[in-house]
């Protein structure tokens, strides 16, 4: 096999929680460029449909858009099942869905802070435990929680997102030793800013927007397309060493 035959996913089945848009969506769109069948999931049903249909229209790859809710257990399992059922055993996991309430500690309650908490890490370990089943009969697997820089670095006013974030590290680094005898590798991948849906308020905001650019090297957000390359490697074989590792996409925000 060539250098570059490893970084193929042909006919590898793959779940892209929250894939509908944002990052997500440039994740799902280059798995399935690189050769997978691609699952997308959005709390919205039309939102997913439409998804799926257009991954398989850029792509021609088998690719479907399935409605779920992550902090739900009856619902992931419900998605995973599908997933099987349409495309067949779940082998690539990438946990993307996200939310964030900003605010300092005193203004925000325990139910901001709780579905923060509940859809960022209650929901990352409900998929993982969900396609476990799969990945451990297959005996290979791909698992890839999406951090952020705020896994490793605080910011004012993120309390709920950076407790959440770096939880994330820790389930996967726990997870990669659970499954590292079972040809499962479980990586976080933590990008720093890019121009997403979940930014905006930021972008908006000319102040903050400069704050947080003099603090990235390069001096710039990041492209939307630069994101997928690197989950590429991760849910490749091109990645077959690496477990428990935690990727920045991040211009150099943390090699500060």
């Amino acid at each position: 096999m060539g250098v570059l035959d490893r970084f193929r996913l042909d006919g590898k089945i793959a779940l892209v929680t929250g894939g509908a848009r944002g990052l997500g969506w440039e994740i799902a769109l280059s798995l399935a460029e690189a050769g997978a069948r691609v699952a997308v999931t959005s709390r919205d049903p039309e939102t997913a449909r439409a998804a799926g249909q257009k991954l398989l229209k850029i792509t021609g790859q088998n690719c479907i858009g399935l409605a779920c809710e992550v902090s739900d257990p009856r619902s992931v399992e419900e998605a995973v099942t599908q997933v099987r059922q349409k495309l067949g055993p779940v082998q690539i996991l990438i946990n993307n869905a996200g939310i964030n309430i900003r605010g300092r500690i005193q203004n925000l309650s325990l139910e901001q802070f709780r579905s923060v908490m509940d859809t960022n890490v209650t929901g990352v370990w409900l998929m993982c435990r969900a396609a476990a089943r799969d990945m451990l009969e297959g005996r290979w697997g791909r698992v890839v929680n999406v951090g952020s820089i705020l896994s490793s670095v605080g910011l004012e006013e993120r309390t709920p997102y950076t407790s959440a974030k770096g939880a994330v590290i820790q389930m996967t680094r726990t997870l990669a030793l659970e499954w590292a005898s079972s040809g499962i590798t479980v990586n976080c991948l933590c990008p720093g800013p890019f121009g997403t849906e979940m930014n905006r308020p930021l972008m908006g905001d000319r102040e903050k927007y400069a704050a947080f650019v003099s603090k990235i090297p390069m001096r710039r957000f990041g492209n939307l397309e630069e994101i997928g390359p690197a989950v590429v490697f991760l849910a490749s074989e091109a990645s077959s060493f690496v477990t428990g590792s935690a990727l920045y996409v991040d211009g150099g925000w943390t090699a500060q």
